[in-house]
């Protein structure tokens, strides 16, 4: 039977690492849609914009790409996530990986980067640190009134 009290002082911190990996998925989710060249996202645009009337552009993906990730993002932070300087380290992870994945679109046939798009993901990260913020600001309000 294993002894817990000589665990490795390192098993927490992996575990927390841990949190990091739905992030870290989506990172890759993400780099392998924009891997695809312009020609082959022409194949299946038109059925987003079926299902979306009034899609005119690919932006709406962005925003809800970033959304995803920042909530990821979270998740891993944990209760930090629900900060100021939480939001503020969700927000810069996004944006970074945003700029990287729009110079990462620089190579990838009949595609260009934008800062547009970029805008697009900071906007969408922003948007889901505004809720985390709320939920934060509701949840600490509802312990106050505990007291």
């Amino acid at each position: 039977m294993p002894s817990y009290r000589n665990a490795s002082p390192a098993r927490p911190f992996v575990r927390r690492l841990w949190r990091f990996a739905p992030a870290v998925i989506w990172m890759a989710v993400i780099y392998l849609l924009s891997a695809r060249s312009g020609s082959e996202l022409n194949g299946w645009l038109p059925f987003f914009r079926q299902l979306l009337p009034g899609l005119q552009s690919f932006d709406p993906m962005h925003y809800a790409a970033y959304f995803i990730l920042a909530w990821a993002l979270a998740f891993g932070f944990g209760a930090y996530a629900f900060t100021w300087k939480g939001c503020f380290w969700i927000m810069a992870v996004c944006v970074l990986y945003g700029a990287t994945d729009e110079w990462h679109q620089a190579y990838v046939p009949n595609r260009t980067p934008d800062l547009l798009d970029l805008q697009h993901d900071a906007i969408g990260a922003a948007s889901a640190c505004l809720i985390l913020l709320a939920r934060g600001y509701i949840r600490a309000r509802g312990a106050s009134r505990k007291y």
